[in-house]
């Protein structure tokens, strides 16, 4: 790619980069990270891809979920399982609902760096730097928990990769066997109100296995194990040239570091870095835009992301709020069909709808972000284009940071188990009723 390098970032406006005190020490961290084996393979990314570019035009759909922010003491091995069993029952909801081949996709091993609004914090007259993430800092509220520390980001890598790791061995072994579901099964199934209709799409799709191996009188191997991939929002561009590679026998810059990496509505300048870094590298990219977004924008960042017009090269995570979407989104599905340029849909209906209660606890409403994704399908079907995939904030987790759900959770209930230390996820119970949710909107019913 003509003026691309993986440092010609640097030549541009920098948003939401960190100041570390020990220069010297950063750049010997940088180029550690250089030095060790990738976390992801580029077959891996070609395969996402292609996977995409079928999403793109209704064959296939994309569940994007996890934490809002990792944690390294969640590097946990009932953590990351409880992870992997929520996205693998929403999945099979939702292939019972699409008929279609779902895409799993987690926000996790990576997603340690968050944007901030503000870089800096006050409390009670003193004034610190934000909490940015475990690469980053640490949370407590001093002046050496705070400092951002270069050594966290090596931290972070090597617990991207034992999480990898861990999810690689257990899909492979068996954990996400069709044949076997009840392996995947969370407290969620014992009392929640969806329960019913949950394990009547299991023993339908278990039926349906039984029936097809009678008949072909052979087991059906691909059910034995599931695909994940990985995603992270892209924040911290130095971490992420050091991740960025050639390999043997394929063109192009690699970002080995992730599958699928995106750029948050903050970062999405068109002459800012992080564009500039996202268009040389040959991953699929994914885009979030929201309200502030514009349709000449949107064609610029479509030009420049997607120049070649690659299937799955380019999808468009849209985040409006409930009361924004309606006016907001079909003007960027023009304006993004006018570039004739192969797009994936995908709706992120958390991040518009986040309120704060009187006593300062950040929460969101489950039937907020039920009502936008609901607007989202039926706008896209007006517009003549596909919604092919959604981004959620969950925890396989009996957490209470989201109000709402078949459980009823109010504002009072957040306080039994607030977990999070950036933005409050839909629990295990609340993310499952969304999937059915989903499956019944794109089941007809």
């Amino acid at each position: 790619m003509n003026n691309w390098s993986p440092d010609s970032w640097q030549t541009k406006l920098a948003q939401q980069q960190v100041d570390y005190e020990d220069a010297e020490r950063f750049q010997h961290v940088l180029d550690r990270i250089g030095r060790l084996p990738p976390l992801v393979t580029s077959w891996e990314i070609e395969s996402l891809k292609a996977d995409l570019g079928r999403a793109s035009v209704g064959e296939a759909f994309l569940l994007q979920g996890g934490d809002c922010s990792e944690s390294f003491d969640e590097c946990d091995p009932d953590i990351i399982t409880s992870k992997l069993k929520i996205l693998l029952q929403m999945s099979l909801v939702l292939i019972y609902g699409c008929k279609k081949h779902v895409i799993r996709v987690g926000r996790f091993a990576g997603q340690y760096t968050k944007p901030r609004s503000s870089l800096t914090e006050t409390r009670d007259d003193v004034t610190l730097p934000s909490y940015r993430g475990a690469n980053i800092n640490r949370s407590p509220f001093t002046e050496s928990d705070r400092q951002p520390n270069p050594d966290l980001l090596l931290r972070g890598y090597e617990r991207a990769a034992v999480t990898l790791n861990f999810i690689r061995a257990l899909t492979e072994g068996g954990f996400a066997d069709l044949h076997h579901p009840e392996y995947w099964d969370l407290g969620f199934v014992k009392h929640s109100p969806q329960a019913k209709e949950y394990r009547q799409i299991v023993d339908s799709i278990a039926e349906s296995i039984m029936l097809m191996e009678t008949i072909t009188n052979n087991s059906i191997d691909q059910l034995n194990r599931a695909i994940f991939y990985t995603s992270h929002e892209v924040l911290h561009l130095p971490l992420e040239q050091a991740q960025t590679r050639t390999v043997p026998r394929r063109d192009g810059w690699y970002n080995l570091g992730t599958h699928l990496p995106w750029i948050g509505d903050r970062t999405r300048a068109l002459e800012g870095a992080h564009v500039e870094y996202f268009r040389g590298i040959q991953n699929p990219l994914g885009l979030k835009v929201g309200p502030t977004c514009t349709p000449g924008e949107l064609k610029e960042l479509i030009g420049a992301l997607n120049p070649d017009n690659e299937m799955g090269r380019l999808t468009l995570i849209h985040r409006f709020g409930t009361e924004r979407i309606a006016n907001s989104l079909p003007p960027l599905i023009q304006a993004a069909k006018q570039t004739g340029k192969s797009i994936l849909w995908c709706c992120d209906p958390m991040h518009g709808n986040t309120s704060t209660t009187n006593e300062g606890i950040k929460t969101r409403s489950f039937d907020d972000i039920l009502k936008e994704l609901e607007q989202a399908f039926a706008i896209h079907l007006s517009e003549g284009s596909i919604l092919g995939g959604v981004h959620f904030e969950l925890t396989g987790e009996n957490v209470t940071e989201c109000i709402g759900g078949a459980r009823g959770l109010s504002e009072k209930d957040l306080s039994t188990a607030y977990k999070s230390e950036v933005d409050p996820r839909l629990n295990y119970e609340q993310a499952m009723e969304m999937a059915l949710r989903i499956a019944r909107s794109m089941n007809g019913k």
